[in-house]
């Protein structure tokens, strides 16, 4: 395994790869995030909420050994960043721009799904009750962005969408995403769809049980299986209970079977609240499951499945020496020859930064 910094500043708080998304074309690779001040006495996460915070994407052009980093390239409304309002004050956050004039418009043409330079981007306001979310897209390798476009609400709680979508064909992408519950509270997720090139969309079905209180699935992560199948992995916590849950689709989303635990965190301090995992399925047909672990001693872990998700081996650790809980959020695209890189942010100490790190690895 090699490790690799992708950013890092002192005083800097770098988090979240899995909101924005990553994306490879051959050794090629983007990776979006969130840049903000760093606070060790912040609360769960370092950053200091009154300080804005930057959308951020980095770029690698060597299979993910070296990175730059920038900016991200496309229009944010009224300059502020994208999918992080709950870790703002008043005055910085998105919600408070949305409706004016550089707000989401409607998409007008066609996307085309299966253009070879082709990205996708969901993006939100934070995670409140009628958070909304939208969508870029790029022709030319996330160059530039654009966007942002409308989505329908789905559903009337409000949806809080991160980056996740499956590619049928040049009019057809299903998306993955995360409703708020009938009470009020994020926590359901469900598939969508659009058949006609991002013009029109449908919400296609829910992902599992309706939970209530602070019982929660959020955050799906799909991979379209070689045999056609559609799996996802889901962020869930139950009480003080929090797991990695499988779903699988046999007819691109329109119904699940029965929920699988992938994984279950022992949170052993009963603060763990969970991290998202994100999927991936290689030449020999073997799918991979990558997650970050906050019960000590703090990792970026990865499971693999030699039947199609049916099973699990053991827990792979591809970086340790975590500092506290403040990490994860994986991302992990394969290279030219097959290298997985994952993506997620780190810390080596609970009262330092927050960085971007990858692993450039093999299962």
């Amino acid at each position: 395994m090699e490790q690799v910094t992708i950013f890092r500043e002192p005083g800097k708080f770098a988090g979240w790869p899995a909101n924005y998304g990553m994306w490879a074309w051959g050794d090629e690779l983007v990776v979006g995030f969130t840049v903000s001040t760093f606070n060790a006495n912040s609360g769960f996460h370092a950053r200091d909420r009154s300080q804005p915070t930057t959308t951020t994407m980095a770029r690698s052009l060597d299979g993910g050994r070296t990175w730059t980093y920038g900016p991200f390239p496309g229009r944010l409304p009224g300059g502020r960043a994208l999918s992080a309002d709950e870790h703002m004050v008043k005055g910085l956050k998105l919600e408070e721009v949305m409706d004016g004039p550089e707000g989401p418009t409607t998409l007008t043409e066609k996307i085309d799904f299966t253009h070879p330079d082709f990205a996708f981007m969901a993006a939100r306001t934070g995670l409140e009750p009628g958070v909304q979310s939208f969508f870029y897209f790029s022709y030319d390798r996330a160059k530039s962005w654009q966007g942002p476009f409308k989505w329908p609400q789905f559903v009337w709680a409000g949806v809080a969408a991160r980056t996740d979508y499956v590619v049928v064909n040049k009019d057809h992408l299903i998306v993955f995403l995360t409703a708020n519950k009938f009470d009020g509270e994020e926590g359901r997720v469900f598939s969508a769809e659009t058949l006609d090139g991002g013009l029109s969309w449908k919400f296609l079905s829910w992902i599992g049980e309706e939970l209530w209180g602070k019982d929660h699935g959020i955050m799906p992560a799909s991979l379209k299986l070689a045999n056609g199948d559609i799996l996802v992995v889901v962020r869930a916590g139950h009480g003080h209970d929090y797991t990695m849950e499988t779903y699988r689709s046999r007819d691109l989303g329109r119904t699940w079977g029965p929920m699988q635990v992938a994984t279950a965190f022992k949170d052993n301090a009963r603060d763990h609240l969970g991290n998202p995992g994100t999927l991936n399925q290689l030449a020999d047909g073997r799918v991979v499951m990558t997650y970050g672990n906050r019960d000590a001693p703090y990792t970026i872990d990865a499971k693999v499945s030699a039947d199609n998700g049916e099973t699990w081996g053991p827990t792979i650790v591809l970086r340790s020496g975590g500092g506290s809980h403040d990490l994860g959020y994986p991302r992990t695209v394969a290279t030219a020859d097959g290298t997985l890189v994952t993506a997620y942010y780190f810390n080596e100490d609970a009262k330092t930064e927050r960085f971007i790190g990858a692993t450039r690895w093999r299962p």
